[in-house]
């Protein structure tokens, strides 16, 4: 589907203008939006637009990184945005020329349907011009990175106070769950903050100029989620490593208790495995109390081993 939005010199918007009216002298500029659009629709990219072969293909080709790219006097912008049930990134693309955006993207974007209603709605919005156009749909997408980031620290948070009492192994699970999920959305902010540090820091789009605090805004957005990501990551390591101390302190407790106990018996076997021999003269087997004191024998030094090694603090 292929919809766009004209603003006229007097900041009046005009709605499904046909592609070929779009260079009327009476437009100031205009929006043209690609929403999953046809083989068909695609055509206009080149047939009508103009744009460079290598731009197309991009549009068609995911999942790119996001980044910039000049041709001539148009601006392609790659974007991710991010779906809030998987975390997975969706592409959003961009062309900026000297009066129009042109958005294209294959799946649903309310980013996007934000922008294009404020942008209708809002005569001082449509008076900024189309590069105020663009930070909106920019704004948009890296604002709905926050809800993501959010939800996982309140993830953490509970798994820090664990107040369902859940087993050990059952937090880890979770733990190594966020961690994946704090890899998916690194892989998206940490692009998008590059390409916000180049659209501020470039000489190729005079036009910025004039809204480059609106573009730094983004960039100080996308710089706190980038903190918070690894902050967050940080967290889950020391989880983790926390857990993996825990279970090794487990372990060597319970590997010093059967230390204690197969040393304590060791002993005692050795002195049964004597006994149980079958020679015919073993002069010990005919004396009257020798069964009592050999049990005597075995117990005195089995205690006399717990005791020791109690005083070597191995009970403790």
């Amino acid at each position: 589907m292929i919809r766009s939005l004209a603003i006229t010199k007097d900041f009046k918007v005009l709605h499904n203008v046909p592609l070929d009216q779009l260079e009327d002298p009476n437009i100031q500029w205009y929006w043209v939006d690609f929403n999953n659009p046809s083989e068909k629709d695609a055509l206009h990219l080149k047939d009508h637009f103009n744009f460079h072969p290598l731009a197309i293909e991009d549009c068609f080709y995911l999942l790119q990184r996001p980044k910039m790219d000049h041709y001539e006097q148009i601006h392609f912008f790659v974007m991710h945005a991010i779906n809030a049930k998987t975390l997975a990134a969706e592409e959003v693309d961009m062309f900026l020329g000297s009066n129009f955006i042109v958005t294209f993207h294959l799946h649903e974007s309310r980013e996007i349907e934000d922008a294009w209603s404020r942008v209708s709605e809002q005569e001082n919005l449509r008076s900024e011009g189309h590069i105020y156009a663009a930070y909106l749909v920019l704004d948009n997408l890296v604002d709905q990175y926050f809800p993501s980031v959010y939800q996982i620290e309140d993830q953490l948070d509970d798994i820090e106070n664990n107040l369902n009492s859940e087993a050990t192994e059952v937090l880890m699970s979770h733990i190594f769950e966020i961690r994946g999920k704090l890899l998916k959305l690194r892989r998206t902010i940490v692009p998008m903050r590059d390409l916000l540090y180049r659209v501020i820091n470039t000489d190729r789009i005079d036009q910025i100029r004039g809204h480059l605090v609106f573009f730094t805004d983004i960039h100080d957005h996308l710089l706190k989620l980038s903190e918070m990501i690894e902050s967050n990551r940080d967290m889950t390591a020391d989880m983790r490593d926390s857990y993996i101390s825990l279970n090794s302190n487990r372990m060597n407790s319970i590997m010093k208790t059967l230390t204690v106990i197969t040393t304590i018996f060791m002993p005692l076997t050795f002195i049964a495995g004597i006994y149980g021999m079958n020679f015919a003269h073993m002069p010990e087997l005919e004396w009257h109390w020798g069964y009592f004191g050999i049990l005597l024998i075995m117990f005195g030094i089995g205690f006399g081993m717990f005791l020791w090694f109690r005083k070597k603090g191995w009970f403790k």
